[in-house]
Parts: structure tokens; C-alpha cells; sequence
């Protein structure tokens, strides 16, 4: 019998045209933004709370500690983006490209993410604690921590990424693949369910799955 295919995320093309400069001084919680262009700006500490961008570019901008709470970024790259603490909780993400990104803390518990793709960038922390993500591509990346417990995935790829440890306990995973990317620990086993790995990562896996399952091995 044939083995099920693993899908991988359907990520659209992204192109912006026209855009305005907006050096983000007048950005408020809870406004709209359309094709707006932000390059070089320090955001630090700002209330975006609410706030939607719909196709809009971020060009080295810094985001420490800004309130991106239930923001919407809807067909927006992102490029260079720095920020010790990345608070996003309950935000949108659709269509989204970030490149090269330095982040430390990423909060974006509770968050939707649709067509992401996040590459090279280096991340400490990302909390993505009951965040449904579909169509997501996660590649050349270092990740110290990822957290994907009780999250609803589907379509998930980590391509190429090395990560410390990455937690999926509680998750829902469905064509989520793993095999190019290293790993030093795994939390939360039951939760692979749906996920696929190589034959060499199953021979890393085997002692961790063995103590889960109360194997004993002489």
C-alpha cells in the first residue's frame, strides 16, 4: 500500500506596487493602513493594538515592545525586522513574507497564521501556544525555542531550520514536515501525531519515544 503524500504549504507570490512612505508617527491603535511603506523606523514601545496593514512593507524597522495585539497583517513583507520582545498575541497573519528577522521573545499565542513564509531569521523564543497555522513555511532558520502546544497546524513545512527544543504538546498536526530540520529536544511526543520525519530522525527519536511508551531497552 502506498504511503500518504505528505502536502506541503501553498504559498501565493508576493508583490507590492505603489506604495507611500510612512515613517509611523501617526500610527495609531485600531487604524487601517493600506500600501504604505515603512523603512529604518523604531517603533519601540508604540500601541498598535487592533491596528490592520494590508499590503504594506516593513524595511529594518524595530518593534521592542510595541503592542501588536490583535493586529492584522494581510499581504505584507517584512525584511530585517528587530525586536528583543515581539508582542503579537491574538494577531492575523495572511499572506505574510519575513525575511531575516532578529527576534528574541515572540508572543504570538492565540494567533491565525494562512500563507507564511518566515526566512533566515534567527529567533529565540516563539510562543504559538493555540495558534491555528495553514500553509506555513518556516525555512533557514535558528530557533532556540519553538512552542506549538495545543495548536491546530496543517500544512506546516520546517525546511532547512535548526531548532533547540520544539514543543507540540496538545498540538494538531496535520502534513506537517519535519525532515530536513535538526532538533535537540522534543516535548510533548503524542503531539508528532501528523507529523513526518526521516528514518534518521526516527533513530534520534527512538530512546525519547521508547521512555514515552515504557519500552525497555537492554
Amino acid at each position: 500500500m502506498a504511503r500518504p503524500r505528505t502536502r506541503g504549504p501553498a504559498i501565493d507570490p508576493l508583490r507590492l506596487d505603489d506604495l507611500s512612505d510612512n515613517d509611523g508617527s501617526a500610527v495609531r491603535s485600531g487604524d487601517s493602513l493600506e500600501a504604505q511603506r515603512f523603512s529604518g523606523c523604531d517603533l519601540s514601545g508604540r500601541d498598535f493594538t487592533g491596528a490592520t496593514f494590508t499590503e504594506c512593507e516593513f524595511t529594518a524597522v524595530t518593534f521592542t515592545e510595541t503592542k501588536l495585539r490583535g493586529v492584522t497583517f494581510s499581504e505584507c513583507l517584512a525584511t530585517d525586522l528587530h525586536a528583543p520582545v515581539f508582542s503579537a498575541p491574538r494577531s492575523t497573519w495572511r499572506d505574510v513574507r519575513v525575511d531575516h528577522a532578529r527576534l528574541g521573545s515572540v508572543e504570538a499565542y492565540d494567533a491565525q497564521l494562512r500563507g507564511v513564509h518566515i526566512d533566515g531569521s534567527k529567533l529565540d523564543f516563539v510562543n504559538l501556544r493555540n495558534a491555528t497555522l495553514t500553509d506555513v513555511l518556516i525555512s533557514n532558520c535558528i530557533i532556540d525555542e519553538l512552542d506549538l502546544g495545543s495548536a491546530t497546524v496543517q500544512r506546516l513545512e520546517l525546511q532547512n531550520c535548526r531548532i533547540g527544543t520544539l514543543d507540540v504538546g496538545g498540538a494538531r498536526l496535520k502534513d506537517v514536515d519535519v525532515r530536513t530540520s535538526d532538533f535537540s529536544a522534543i516535548h510533548g511526543l503524542e503531539g508528532l501525531r501528523g507529523a513526518t520525519i526521516d528514518d534518521a530522525q526516527l533513530a534520534l527519536l527512538a530512546p525519547l519515544l521508547a521512555a514515552h511508551l515504557g519500552i525497555i531497552i537492554e
